[in-house]
């Protein structure tokens, strides 16, 4: 498999007419090194099942299908998805008339496209194992947590995002950066920064640099209730972080006493703040609001 080079790029974006725009947050890798190199990052098993989204001109598809993984691309722009599967072919078939590929048509073979927004998208025609995305900027993170969520399949993931998204999303406690993304990316697995990618790799390049997110997805068993109370108490906990916990899950808890309790019982000073608080912590608190619920319902 022959990768897309700056001159393809271009070449195909001018053949259907397609003028990037930041609105869909469309910026092309144009390095073949930088898709290799992503494709190394994403520490993938031997022939994968790779969900990817937002493939748009196919850079990181064909580095993919190159690497031997099987390759499934969520595409909402129909013109992108209609022509894909063509570059697919085309540059497959190019290796191999250079010596370089003898597997076009396997490569081939290996590609599946949905046409989709990926936000909608709640089941796949093959079981992801892993997900590896330049993702649009603009709806980053809500993809990826609602992959993580639908795709319980999911063991590993390598997303290429804002350098400021990335760096949120493996933040710690206590760093200024961490927030609602950094709780719930990693209530899914250990989450780190895989490298920095520079502007000049893109096609328009963007005005910030870009960071590389890795998932090594260790929660096996996504229990959607837990889920949701533990979401539920991150969103109070940051709405207002500048207020100690006891005050700031006042809402969440009915009142600022009970807030207390609950803090309490999870073994939590009421006087923290929620960026004070790792994974772990908010799921102690989460199960103790649950576990007082239920005591709640039997008693009634």
């Amino acid at each position: 498999m022959t990768l897309l080079t700056a001159r393809d790029i271009r070449e195909i974006a001018a053949d259907i007419g397609l003028r990037p725009t930041k609105q869909k947050g469309q910026n092309f890798v144009i390095d073949p090194n930088t898709v290799r190199s992503i494709v190394t990052s994403a520490k993938l098993q031997d022939h994968s099942s790779v969900v990817e989204i937002g493939p748009g001109l196919g850079s990181l598809t064909l580095g993919l299908l190159e690497a031997g993984h099987h390759v499934t691309a969520v595409e909402i722009d129909e013109v992108l998805a209609a022509r894909l599967p063509a570059t697919v072919e085309k540059y497959g078939k190019r290796a191999e008339e250079h010596g370089q590929s003898t597997a076009a048509a396997d490569e081939a073979a290996n590609f599946e496209l949905v046409n989709a927004d990926a936000l909608r998208v709640t089941e796949l025609p093959t079981a992801p194992d892993a997900l590896v995305a330049n993702l649009p900027y603009n709806v980053a993170v809500p993809v990826l947590l609602h992959f993580l969520e639908i795709f319980p399949s999911l063991e590993s993931v390598l997303v290429m995002v804002q350098l400021e998204v990335a760096e949120r999303l493996a933040a710690g406690p206590g760093s200024r950066t961490y927030g609602v993304p950094s709780v719930k990316a990693q209530w899914y697995g250990d989450v780190t920064l895989a490298g920095r990618i520079g502007k000049n790799v893109f096609w328009p390049a963007p005005n910030i640099d870009s960071g590389l997110v890795h998932i090594d997805v260790t929660r096996t068993h996504r229990d959607p209730e837990q889920r949701r109370r533990l979401f539920g108490v991150v969103d109070a906990a940051f709405a207002q972080r500048r207020k100690t916990l006891r005050a700031a899950l006042a809402t969440w808890a009915g009142s600022a006493q009970r807030a207390e309790e609950l803090l309490r019982a999870a073994d939590i000073d009421p006087k923290t703040r929620g960026e004070a608080l790792g994974v772990a912590d908010f799921e102690r608190l989460a199960a103790a609001q649950g576990d007082t619920s239920t005591t709640g319902s039997a008693r009634s």
